[in-house]
């Protein structure tokens, strides 16, 4: 249990940033889910439209540190290869 003043307001700031980190990292598996249905179901239109939104899920939570820069880098590189790749089929 937290005793200084300042150790009890650090568990209030903990609290208010995992709720937002929760928020980031919701939004990112999401996003992902949505891109990767249409992935399988061959709708590379949808899913070159839905991109946008991928990237922004992905350098959000790389920017407050959800993800570390290079999980997200590697992450938007797969993602957008899959996308480019369904027109070679």
């Amino acid at each position: 249990m937290a005793i200084t003043s300042s150790a009890k307001k650090a568990i209030g700031v903990a609290k208010r940033r995992g709720v937002f980190n929760a928020r980031r990292k919701k939004e990112l598996k999401d996003s992902l889910k949505d891109i990767a249905k249409l992935i399988e179901s061959g709708k590379q239109k949808e899913a070159a439209a839905l991109l946008p939104r991928v990237y922004k899920a992905i350098d959000k939570a790389a920017k407050r540190g959800v993800l570390k820069a290079n999980t997200a880098s590697r992450t938007k590189s797969r993602i957008t290869k899959r996308v480019g790749g369904l027109g070679k089929r």
